[in-house]
């Protein structure tokens, strides 16, 4: 288990280094970060796990905008210690399925540092998960998919298909979820660009579409679409399908 743990927050404060120490004799190791997102970029090999210490919530909001945003794009596992009154005001801006343990202060740094071991054992399950890239331009049909499939895999968000290879660039999936019709840049196009790259050539990827009709399957035919979506199908049968076509995945190599 990768017992690692960014803990964020005023260097100087007393509770912060309580928190650190503790952190330390439960086995954690322990890297320290002002709640700077200069500072932060700049550390190299960063734990995925982050422990927010929030002691002024209302400088601290552009900061919690920015982790919202990073979490969408790799994998961190967020946790806060604050007020009740303070941990309402962070899920305005990230909401709570993006943080994974609230604590409400004053905290038993003992507890914590056990609540601690949770976390990080709940992250490493969660990163054993299959990674899901979804490409949409419809925000709440890309929300709407990632509640469904959530629970049994890792599932990442972009709305364009410009987004969708800045994505790749840095990170790595598992399939990609990608809508047919989008403006500027094309479901098929986009898939026409992944082809075309060694690094993402071999991505399974599926349409999402509201088009099934035989010119547009033919269209991308060349390019070897694993299954085209209805977006109107029902959310087993969605699921039903990624979960038909890992289980393919993972035969095929013991084959």
């Amino acid at each position: 288990m990768d017992k690692r743990v960014l803990l964020i927050g005023g260097g100087k404060s007393f509770m912060v280094t309580s928190i650190s120490k503790e952190l330390k004799e439960q086995g954690f190791e322990v890297v320290q970060a002002a709640p700077d997102v200069t500072e932060i970029e700049h550390i190299e090999n960063r734990p995925n796990v982050y422990l927010i210490y929030v002691d002024d919530v209302d400088e601290m909001m552009e900061f919690f905008v920015y982790l919202r945003d990073k979490s969408v794009e790799t994998d961190i596992s967020i946790s806060v210690i604050g007020s009740p009154d303070e941990i309402e005001k962070i899920y305005t801006k990230t909401s709570k399925d993006k943080i994974a343990a609230a604590f409400e202060r004053p905290v038993n740094v003992k507890e914590l540092g056990r609540a601690m071991l949770k976390v990080v054992e709940a992250e490493e399950v969660r990163l054993q998960k299959k990674r899901i890239l979804v490409v949409d331009d419809d925000g709440t049909m890309l929300r709407t998919i990632k509640e469904w499939l959530s629970e049994k895999y890792q599932v990442f968000m972009v709305n364009s298909g410009m987004a969708a290879i800045t994505f790749l660039a840095k990170n790595e999936v598992d399939l990609i979820l990608l809508d047919y019709e989008m403006p500027v840049t094309t479901g098929p196009k986009v898939l026409e660009m992944l082809r075309s790259e060694p690094a993402t050539s071999d991505i399974p990827v599926m349409f999402l579409t509201v088009k099934s009709d035989k010119e547009s399957v033919m269209q991308v035919l060349s390019l070897k679409p694993e299954k085209y979506l209805l977006k109107t199908m029902p959310p087993a049968e969605l699921i039903a399908n990624i979960d038909e076509f890992f289980e393919n995945q993972k035969i095929k190599k013991y084959m």
